[in-house]
């Protein structure tokens, strides 16, 4: 999960990192109000989860309330690289001497940690590590030993740091790093660090990304989600504890297993080129358990999408096996009935493995309605794109 510039910050400070003051602001009105509150120059800056901000003209200097009111009119509701501005950060004004990078990330590809740092920060830091990579220090960082106050002055020295700024980065750094442990970051990122004319250190920027898979020992981050941006079918699912991604398509898919969806996925999209290229609406993997609650979990998800037309439904018996899966899609039809949510639309499913044939007839004694058999992947797939096809 990434988070907005203010969470990052706001973070920060928990952990003593020196960051200016501010404001968040989702209408023109509060933008001056947090002005009028900050006094002086105030800078508001679009808050969106992409880089290039300051070059597209969603960060602006504002001299004063009625200015910072004037900026905030032109920047909330643009686009930034397809993210529509809806809240502002009116912060103080800094009287910047210099500007630095620093990151901490994870390093997959040597499976380790990795502390970026280089004197020649700001908007064009990327240009810089393309031309002059040795100003841009790539420091590996041991997850056992970590970062204390003595190894972050390191860093900033291998960074070409100023001695002027070097005990101030140096603190940053140390506490970046708890920030990264503590929180289960994947990235950490201030840019700029900076240098004030009064000669301290703050971090002017900050973005941090957080592990999704340590949230179940990270509760406290449900806070920084950002509900408004977030798909409706996949917040749901997620309150289901389903494995649940929206796409563009009309065929609905429930698998067991990642692999399996995801093989569905492209089995799918081939034989919707023959049906006026009708493609998967969603990716969902209901696990090895596929209880009847789990099951009509997930047909109740898929099916409240308007754009789906049909439904695939493709199940190979391992650990749970295909007789237990069928029993589970009967009684999910009872349940779904029970809410007054019937299943309407034709359900193609396709089982294979353990109890196959025990799952079939199964199915095929009970009778439900609109749902078809089919023996192989491919020509389930294949039916599944046609019925979508017949009900666009």
């Amino acid at each position: 999960m990434d988070l907005f510039e203010h969470q990052a910050k706001e973070l920060f400070a928990e952990y003593g990192i020196p960051v200016p003051r501010g404001v968040v602001a989702h209408t023109v009105e509060e933008a001056r109000a947090a002005a009028e509150q900050l006094t002086g120059r105030v800078v508001v800056k679009a808050q969106v989860k992409t880089g290039g901000r300051g070059k597209a003209g969603g960060v602006k200097v504002a001299d004063d309330a009625a200015d910072a009111e004037q900026k905030a009119t032109g920047i909330l509701g643009m686009d930034i690289k397809g993210h529509t501005v809806h809240k502002v950060l009116v912060e103080e004004a800094s009287a910047i001497a210099e500007e630095y990078y620093f990151s901490f990330l994870l390093d997959r590809a040597n499976r380790t940690f990795l502390a970026i740092c280089s004197a020649s920060g700001g908007m064009d830091i990327e240009e810089v590590a393309h031309t002059a990579p040795e100003k841009v220090a790539q420091i590996p960082v041991s997850p056992l030993t970590g970062v204390d106050r003595a190894r972050g002055r390191e860093i900033a020295q291998a960074g070409g740091l100023p001695e002027a700024a070097l005990d101030g980065a140096a603190d940053i750094i140390e506490k970046l790093w708890a920030v990264f442990v503590d929180e289960d970051a994947t990235l950490v990122e201030v840019n700029p660090m900076i240098l004030t004319q009064d000669g301290q250190v703050k971090a002017l920027d900050g973005k941090v990304t957080l592990d999704d898979n340590a949230s179940f020992r990270q509760t406290e981050h449900e806070g920084y989600a950002d509900k408004a941006a977030e798909d409706p079918l996949e917040a749901r699912a997620k309150e289901k504890d389903l494995n649940y991604v929206k796409l563009d398509g009309s065929v609905g898919i429930i698998g067991n297993g990642a692999g399996l969806v995801m093989s569905t996925l492209d089995v799918v999209a081939y034989a919707g080129e023959q049906f006026g290229g009708q493609r998967p609406a969603n990716f969902l993997d209901i696990g090895g358990g596929a209880s009847a609650e789990v099951m009509a979990n997930g047909l109740e998800i898929v099916l409240s999408d308007p754009s789906v037309k049909s439904v695939f439904v493709n199940v190979f018996g391992g650990i749970t096996a295909c007789d237990a899966v069928a029993n589970g899609i009967v009684s999910a039809f009872k349940l779904l009935s029970e809410r007054g949510e019937a299943v309407t639309h034709p359900l193609v499913v396709r089982l294979d493995g353990n109890n196959a044939t025990l799952g079939r007839q199964i199915l095929s004694d009970a009778g439900l309605p609109r749902v078809e058999l089919v023996d192989t992947m491919d020509e389930a797939a294949k039916r599944a794109a046609e019925l979508a096809a017949v009900g666009a």
